[in-house]
């Protein structure tokens, strides 16, 4: 059991880069803004606003949230396990300007100038402090909020998403079942197993968008198709032909299937604001009017 656990951790285990792509100091007008930092070593973005979150283990992980003027939902991106903020900049500024999204991210702890060890579960609480982050500071509700996993991060995503009842909507990037199962096809969720995706997709009442390649030599495919197969509320999943583990974004129709997904989910958003606005009268005080009709007076 030992070794499947070691093995488990060397092939899944996280590569935080070294040394990290970016760094952290007092933005400069950091003290009347609510304490904000800024990127150093990357390509300046002004419509970047970077936190030090605390979790509730002590360790602190950064974030970054980038506004769009015209934004209805914010997608709250988790990245794979060997990259860091500074490396998925240009991504997330073509996610912004072609989804017309805001976005939010961060790093795991130990990821980029988050403080802490990487682990499972430091993941979770990581995630956990990013969406607190978004409902206390740019006041984002869960029917606003997109959350979004690749690859390892499929498993904080679904971890934070079999929690909120009222998301949006999750997309997950060459997401996992679970940790053994990348290695081993097993028929049953073990106990030392780490990110136990496929139990926890069923816990899910959101749509769900998979995306996977179809020549991943990391996750295989079968792992995208199981999780699709398993989601309650089945967006239609984008298969990319040929599409391996790290290259999808590459695609073509990468961007016009999100983008498709996401004016979906707008217009269910919508729809269901339109509903809620026609609230009918309630049985008090219908009868009360018709009481008012019928009697023309008390």
């Amino acid at each position: 059991m030992g070794n499947v656990t070691s093995s488990v951790a060397a092939r899944l285990a996280f590569f935080p880069p070294e040394p990290a792509t970016y760094g952290v100091e007092p933005a400069q007008d950091g003290a009347a803004a609510g304490g904000l930092l800024r990127m150093t070593g990357v390509s300046s973005d002004a419509g970047v606003e970077v936190r030090a979150l605390p979790t509730r283990v002590g360790t602190r992980v950064v974030s970054a949230f980038w506004r769009h003027p015209s934004a209805r939902l914010t997608l709250l991106y988790s990245h794979g396990n060997a990259a860091d903020l500074g490396q998925m900049l240009g991504l997330f500024l073509e996610l912004r300007a072609h989804l017309r999204v805001n976005i939010m991210s961060y790093d795991y702890s130990g990821y980029g100038a988050s403080t802490g060890k990487p682990s499972e579960y430091n993941t979770y609480y990581d995630i956990e402090a990013v969406y607190d982050c978004l409902k206390k500071e740019y006041g984002i509700e869960e029917e606003e909020l997109i959350l979004y996993g690749q690859s390892v991060g499929s498993g904080p995503t679904l971890h934070l998403a079999s929690r909120l009842e009222k998301l949006r909507g999750v997309v997950l990037h060459s997401g996992i079942l679970s940790g053994i199962r990348v290695l081993y096809p097993v028929k049953v969720t073990l106990w030392f197993d780490i990110f136990k995706n496929i139990d926890k997709i069923k816990q899910v009442d959101c749509p769900v968008l998979v995306i996977h390649g179809t020549a991943d030599d990391i996750v295989d495919f079968t792992h995208g198709k199981r999780l699709w197969e398993l989601a309650k509320e089945k967006y239609e999943p984008l298969w990319v032909k040929g599409g391996g583990h790290c290259n999808l974004e590459t695609y073509p129709e990468y961007i016009r299937h999100l983008r498709k997904f996401i004016n979906a989910m707008e217009k269910l958003a919508k729809d269901k604001a339109s509903k809620a606005s026609q609230v009918p009268p309630s049985s008090s005080m219908a009868d009360a009017k018709h009481k008012c009709l019928r009697f023309g007076k008390k």
